[in-house]
């Protein structure tokens, strides 16, 4: 099944006494981009993020967020800094002393000195952080490749749609090709019995040169390659693998193809068709840039 480059997956879950929510998002891109924003203090995550990602994502821009809110608080350690407390209730007790002040200094007015205090988290048990975050995120990768996939298959409908019409333009041209021939032969035959009047016509140099001219605008083989080409890319429309910058290769080669045929048709008609055929491989070529 193919992907597209496009897609979003969202997870938010609660998980051991954390509340994690893992989005992630993507557009195209010719490879693999990944722009990871984890809050801080969980910068770690991030190159576990990465290897994830790039085991499901082959090609896209992909943008992943992480945001951690711890519900519980016994992570917090509160440090006190007893040397500057014990400096406050020193200098207290020199005031009262020395100005005959009573000391009513108590332990709530030395707990307002937000100074004498320090906040901080305990520190991280890494793996079993990334354990939980790991499971909300798998969550939010299915979403994504849902996503991707459900993109991928419109896209996929439409290519085939458009390569079944190209199909149809090249019957047309292995329809008109040997007509073309057969008024080469027709025009020449008249032009040359205006020219000799009642003289005979030489047949053989007639069909020589007419031999010449279908040579020289066969494109039998150039069609026989068109159906080649489109065969191969209805294969890779059912393949599991990224198939995307395989495609681009295929569909130059169709463009190809396409052009030496307009190069080689003296017909208006023809010349016509070409054109046609080559409006549906550019809207190809505009479908798969969106394919992983």
């Amino acid at each position: 099944m193919i992907k597209s480059m496009t897609g979003y997956g969202r997870s938010q879950e609660t998980v051991d006494g954390m509340s994690i929510t893992v989005e992630l998002k993507s557009v195209n891109s010719r490879y693999l981009e990944f722009s990871p924003r984890v809050y801080k203090g969980y910068s770690f995550l991030e190159e576990k993020l990465k290897s994830y990602v790039q085991s499901v994502i082959s090609r896209g821009k992909v943008e992943c967020s992480v945001q951690i809110d711890s519900l519980q608080t016994d992570d917090v350690i509160v440090q006190v800094n007893e040397s500057l407390a014990l400096g406050y209730v020193n200098a207290v007790k020199e005031l009262s002393e020395k100005f005959s002040l009573e000391n009513d200094f108590k332990v709530s007015d030395l707990a307002m000195r937000s100074d004498i205090f320090s906040v901080r988290k305990s520190p991280a048990d890494e793996d079993k952080i990334w354990s939980c975050v790991k499971n909300v995120f798998d969550k939010a990768v299915v979403n994504f490749v849902k996503m991707r996939e459900a993109e991928g298959e419109k896209l996929r409908a439409d290519i085939l749609s458009r390569a079944d019409l190209i199909i149809s333009f090249v019957e047309r041209i292995e329809e008109r090709s040997p007509q073309t021939v057969k008024e080469y032969n027709d025009k020449l035959l008249e032009r040359v019995r205006q020219l000799l009047g009642d003289n005979t016509v030489d047949e053989s140099r007639l069909l020589t040169e007419v031999a010449v001219f279908a040579d020289k605008i066969a494109v039998a083989e150039e069609t026989v390659r068109l159906r080649s080409h489109i065969d191969q890319l209805r294969i890779f429309m059912d393949s599991q693998e990224p198939i995307g910058r395989k495609m681009d290769f295929l569909v130059q080669e169709i463009n190809r193809e396409a052009n030496t045929i307009g190069s080689k048709a003296s017909d208006i008609e023809i010349a016509r068709i070409v054109i046609d055929i080559k409006a549906e491989v550019e809207k190809i070529r505009e479908q798969i840039q969106n394919i992983e």
